[in-house]
């Protein structure tokens, strides 16, 4: 289960089919020189993303 406490490296690593759901949002995250640093809740803060949602698609995607 993804958490928003959790990096988005972390995320990518364990889920790397979770790039297409970040690239919907317009988060080129697999690209983010921070992804290993930066919690999901901080970087869809920065980005305008709302994370509920996303931690939503997320999770949907990861259980596939």
């Amino acid at each position: 289960m993804i958490t928003k406490e959790m990096t988005i490296g972390e995320i990518i690593r364990l889920y790397p089919h979770t790039t297409a759901i970040f690239a919907r949002y317009g988060l080129e995250c697999n690209e983010c020189q921070i992804a290993d640093f930066e919690e999901l809740a901080h970087g869809a803060g920065v980005h305008k993303v709302d994370i509920d949602q996303l931690l939503k698609d997320l999770n949907e995607t990861a259980v596939k």
